[in-house]
C-alpha cells in the first residue's frame, strides 16, 4: 500500500480508503461488513470514511460495531464523520442541520457514540451552509480540536472560494483552517480537482479524500447493458442517481473505455480508479464495495497504475474528452 500526506499535514492516509456511503445498512450486513473492513485493512488500508447522513445514522452504529470488534490498534486506523444533513432527513428540526455551532458541535458528539471512538480523525462540513457564517463554523471546529474530540477538519463540495474564506477567517483570529476537501473525480467529473483547486493546493495546502472514482459504480462497465439487479442504482431511494448516471453518451464512453482495459488486460473498475489516484493531488480515494471479489479487484488499482503509461493516458483522454479548462495564473 502506498501512503500520501493530507495536504500539508502530517497525517498520511492509504491510497485508496474504504467507505460506507449507500452500502452500510442498505446493502450490506454487519458480518459483511466485517468482512470488507477486515479485508481493507489487511490489505493497508488505513482510512475508513462515513458521515451522520449516511442510512439516517445507521452506517456509523454499523461500522462503530466492526470496529468495536475488531478492537484494532485506534492509532493504526482514521475514521471520519462529515456534519450538514442531519440524522432525520426531511424530519429534521431547525437546528438539527447544517453548520451552526450548536449542530457541528451536537453531531460530533453523537457520531462519536455511533462510531464507538473518542475521537474523530477527519471531521468534514458535507456541505457548505449559505445560511451560516463561515466564521461560526471555523469557530465551532476549532473548538473540537481543542476539546481533542476531532483532529482535522475539512470541507465537502465546497468551492475555492469558500475553502479559502474558511482559511482567511482561520488566519484572522488564529485558528485552524480546513486541511481536507472530499470532493467527487472520476473520469466524467473533474473540474474541482483539476481547476479549481489548483491554487489552494500550493498556497494554503489541501489533501483530498476522492468519493465515487467510479462514478456510482457507472465506470465498472456494469451498467453497459441495463441496471443489474441487486446494484447501487436498482435501490428505490437511489432513484434521483439513475437518469443523471445512466445517459447514452456515457454509456458510450464507458464501453470503449472497457475495450481499453481489455487490451491492458485489466478491469474497467481498476483501470478508472488507477486514473483517478495516479493524480499527484489525490491524498485517497474512496471504495465503496459490497462484495469480496469487488473489493479485491479495486485494490489492484494500485498496481495498475503502472499501466497508465503516456500513450495509455492519452487514449483514455481521446475516449473520455473530459478535460476541464485550467485557470489562467
Amino acid at each position: 500500500m502506498e501512503y500520501r500526506r493530507l495536504g500539508k499535514s502530517g497525517l498520511q492516509l492509504s491510497l485508496v480508503s474504504f467507505g460506507s456511503w449507500v452500502s452500510f445498512k442498505n446493502q450490506i450486513d454487519d458480518k459483511i461488513a466485517d468482512e470488507l473492513m477486515g479485508i481493507a485493512y489487511d490489505n493497508g488500508i488505513n482510512y475508513f470514511d462515513n458521515a451522520e447522513a449516511y442510512a439516517n445514522g445507521e452506517s456509523e452504529k454499523m461500522m462503530g460495531r466492526v470496529l468495536k470488534m475488531k478492537n484494532w490498534d485506534r492509532s493504526s486506523f482514521t475514521v471520519s464523520s462529515k456534519v450538514f444533513f442531519g440524522i432525520h432527513g426531511k424530519d429534521n428540526k431547525p437546528n438539527q442541520k447544517g453548520l451552526s455551532r450548536k449542530h457541528v458541535i451536537e453531531a460530533c458528539h453523537e457520531a462519536l457514540q455511533r462510531l464507538q471512538v473518542d475521537y474523530l480523525d477527519l471531521y468534514f462540513c458535507h456541505r457548505p451552509d449559505k445560511n451560516t457564517p463561515i466564521d461560526e463554523t471555523v469557530w465551532a471546529m476549532n473548538t473540537l480540536i481543542q476539546q481533542g474530540k476531532i483532529l482535522y477538519w475539512g470541507t465537502s463540495e465546497w468551492s475555492g472560494v469558500e475553502i479559502m474564506e474558511a482559511h482567511r477567517v482561520a488566519q484572522e483570529f488564529k485558528l485552524i483552517g480546513p486541511t481536507m476537501e472530499q470532493p467527487q473525480y472520476n473520469l466524467f467529473e473533474r473540474k474541482k480537482v483539476e481547476s479549481e483547486y489548483l491554487r489552494i493546493y500550493e498556497t494554503v495546502g489541501l489533501g483530498t479524500t476522492i468519493w465515487s472514482p467510479l462514478a456510482s459504480g457507472l465506470l465498472t462497465g456494469k451498467y453497459n447493458d441495463g441496471i443489474p439487479e441487486g446494484s447501487r442504482l436498482a435501490l428505490e431511494e437511489m432513484s434521483w442517481l439513475k437518469d443523471k448516471v445512466m445517459a447514452d453518451d456515457k454509456i458510450k464512453k464507458i464501453k470503449q473505455l472497457s475495450a481499453l482495459s481489455k487490451e491492458l488486460g485489466v478491469t474497467t473498475a481498476s483501470l478508472s480508479i488507477a486514473w483517478c489516484i495516479k493524480n499527484p493531488y489525490v491524498t485517497t480515494a474512496i471504495l465503496g464495495a459490497t462484495k469480496k471479489a469487488q473489493l479485491t479487484d479495486n485494490l489492484k488499482s494500485i498496481d495498475v497504475m503502472e499501466k497508465l503509461t503516456p500513450e495509455v493516458l492519452e487514449k483514455i483522454e481521446n475516449i473520455m474528452q473530459t478535460i476541464p479548462v485550467k485557470p489562467e495564473f
